[in-house]
Formats: structure tokens, sequence, C-alpha cells
């Protein structure tokens, strides 16, 4: 057969030699950009085309959580209760400051009220880190005469109150200011304002003597050393003084004998007899 007898719709066979092969058909035009794709199908339930068509949300659309889902009134509350917290903290580190520095104008014209702040619950001792720490163990004790009812009297034996203050602090995760200063603090105080004869130095001396006394006195009564009908007439204090063993490996030598310093009796007020504080 001949080349014309084929038809349109016969297999070609490779181009004879000198015959120039068909052309293969040019693409269509390509869809616009902005047209969606004629090969994807359209979603059945249209979720995709109303999430395309939706604006994107903003992140402070979402839930608001800790101090922006109260309301105003609350929001302010807590504004102003964080304020007080913060000016607080500053006038505390301000008061703890003034104590601890060395004298200075500030802490000269407003001791009395940076004392008033620190004393009792926030005082600082520095013993710890002074060149020379304390090595004594100083135990506090007290005795008293006791009035009774039918006009005779009794001395009671020593209360160790500094062994008092140790059990109560041995095993306490939390003990008390009172517990582990008010004793110590208060024969401090006494001593440093005292002679080695028991005579007030300077003006604090009967401040001082007062202070103690008061302290003895609640604190006999705390142990009712008075009894039911008793009333604490006299106290008497003493103090037992013995050196801290120092370590084996020091070479050091320190005595073992305890040492008493022992006071004169004091009488008490009427206010005072039965524990009061005046």
């Amino acid at each position: 057969m001949d080349a014309q007898d084929k038809g349109s719709d016969a297999r070609h066979g490779p181009a004879e030699p000198g015959v120039p092969a068909p052309r293969a058909p040019l693409p269509g035009p390509a869809a616009p950009a902005d047209e969606p794709s004629a090969l994807k199908p359209p979603s059945p339930d249209g979720r995709e085309t109303a999430a395309a068509e939706q604006p994107p949300r903003d992140a402070s659309d979402g839930p608001r959580t800790g101090v922006a889902a109260l309301s105003l009134r609350y929001q302010i509350g807590a504004a102003l209760a964080l304020a007080v917290v913060a000016i607080v903290v500053c006038v505390h580190l301000g008061m703890t400051f003034l104590h601890v520095a060395p004298p200075n104008t500030v802490s000269k014209k407003h001791s009395g009220t940076i004392a008033d702040w620190i004393y009792p619950e926030f005082e600082q001792n520095w013993k710890l880190f002074a060149p020379n720490p304390l090595q004594q163990n100083v135990s506090v004790q007290v005795r008293a005469e006791i009035r009774t009812p039918d006009g005779g009297s009794r001395t009671t034996g020593w209360y160790d109150l500094s062994a008092q203050d140790g059990r109560d602090i041995d095993g306490n995760p939390a003990p008390s200011h009172t517990q582990q200063n008010e004793l110590r603090r208060a024969w401090d105080f006494y001593v440093s304002t005292h002679d080695d004869d028991n005579r007030p130095v300077g003006l604090r001396g009967a401040l001082s003597e007062s202070y103690l006394r008061r302290i003895m006195v609640m604190r006999l009564d705390r142990v009712d050393a008075a009894g039911r009908d008793g009333e604490v007439a006299r106290v008497q204090v003493r103090s037992r003084t013995t050196q801290v063993p120092p370590p084996s490996w020091s070479g050091e030598k320190a005595s073992d004998k305890a040492v008493h310093r022992v006071l004169p009796w004091w009488l008490l007020p009427e206010d005072e007899k039965r524990g009061g504080i005046g």
C-alpha cells in the first residue's frame, strides 16, 4: 500500500528517510495563578473553602489566664497588693542596711525608728563572721524566793533557762526568735552595761536590769514556781560559763571548769510578783 492509502487513524511508523515526522501537539494555555486548579476537585463539604475564606485569628482572642483573667476591680486590687509588698520589702532592706552599716548621718538621725523596726525580730548578729567568734557556752539560770500565805518563805532550786530554750529549739524546724535570742540578748545587754562587781555603767544599766528581771519573772511564772498560793518575792540570776572544747587536731587546750557569775537578789515590785510585767 502507498502512503496515500493510509488513513488518519492509521498507525504511523517510523519516518521514512527524507520525510519529516509529524509534530507533537502544542500545550494549551496555562491556568491563571489566582484561579483554582482544575485538576484538584473541590472538597465535597466545602470546609477547605470556608477555612480559606476566614481571616487569620489574633493571638489575643484566646482565653485569658493569670491576672488578665480577673475583672478590672480585682486587677486593681492585685496591683495595689503587689505595690504594698514591694514598698515593705524596700523599707525592710533599707532598715536592715542602716542597722548593719557603720554609723552615719542617716542612721544616727533615725536611730530610734531603725531600732523599733529591727528589734527584736530582725536583729542581725555577725559574731559568726568575726575574727574571734564566741567560744564559750553561757547558760543563764535563776532561782526565786517564794513567800507563802502563812508568812513563811522558801527558796527554789536553780532553773536552767538556757537549757529549756535549747530543748525547745532542738528538733524544731522553725523555732521562734524568742526561744533563740530573747534570753541570750537580755544577758548580753546586762553584761555590757555592768562591771564585774555588777554595778551599772552608763545610763542603760537600770534598764538592762529591769529587762532581765522581768524576763526571769515571766519564765518562773510559766513553770509555776510559786505554786497555787505563793508569790515570788525575790529573784536571783547567775550565769554558768564553760569553754567550748577545741578540736583534737588543733593542739589547743581549754579549761573544762565552769565559771559562775552570781548577781545579787532583786526585790520584785508588786505588779511583778505574780508574773505581771507592769
